[in-house]
């Protein structure tokens, strides 16, 4: 079957020239096309080492940066189910959500790992990894040494991609799930809303 997985038709519309620049962040930092396969990459061995498989879930509680962006590229990657979690979320959030989302594996920041460690043992989440703003964390450091993988998980139009938590205003939030399909529609439809230029 063909792959609907958002990494692939994403990794599809590529310019033919690798060096082309993707992104040019605040801070000075900037990636190019390459790049963004290599470290999406790097960080997908990492999920494999920690034991993420297909359909596995991965909650992550971090602040915006290119490093975010590339694991949420990982996990598409490798068809694992990525969920978002707001930073303001206290401890007791977080373990309610990872009770009701059972993860293979939770990211937060440094600064919060000490008070959410247990709480992600409690959940019975098999292990926890941490990601700063600054590229700071055991997240980054254990996959810069690793190779990148070239793997690209085969899926259904309609497999889930990810999992995000509404506000909950008439009890527990719930989530809602999206599937590669979902995100594909989203992005094109942002893509044509927004009138997006090669200079943007």
């Amino acid at each position: 079957m063909s792959n609907a997985n958002l990494y692939a038709l994403f990794r599809d519309r590529f310019p033919d020239d690798p060096q082309a620049l993707f992104l040019d962040a605040s801070g000075g930092r900037s990636l190019r096309y390459a790049d963004v396969d290599s470290e999406s990459g790097r960080l997908l061995t990492l999920l494999q080492q920690h034991g993420v498989q297909q359909g596995d879930r991965v909650v992550v509680q971090v602040e915006k940066s290119i490093d975010a962006v590339m694991l949420y590229l990982a996990c598409l990657r490798a068809g694992a189910i990525y969920i978002p979690l707001n930073t303001a979320y206290t401890a007791g959030e977080v373990s309610y959500f990872l009770c009701d989302s059972t993860p293979r594996l939770f990211v937060c920041t440094p600064a919060n790992a000490a008070a959410l460690e247990a709480v992600a043992q409690q959940a019975g989440v098999a292990s926890l990894l941490t990601l700063g703003s600054d590229g700071r964390g055991s997240l980054i450091d254990a996959a810069s040494a690793l190779p990148s993988s070239d793997d690209i998980a085969t899926v259904a139009a309609n497999d889930l991609a990810a999992i995000l938590y509404t506000s909950g205003t008439t009890g527990r939030s719930k989530g809602a799930m999206l599937s590669h399909a979902n995100l594909a529609s989203n992005a094109l439809v942002l893509y044509e809303y927004w009138r997006w230029r090669r200079n943007d």
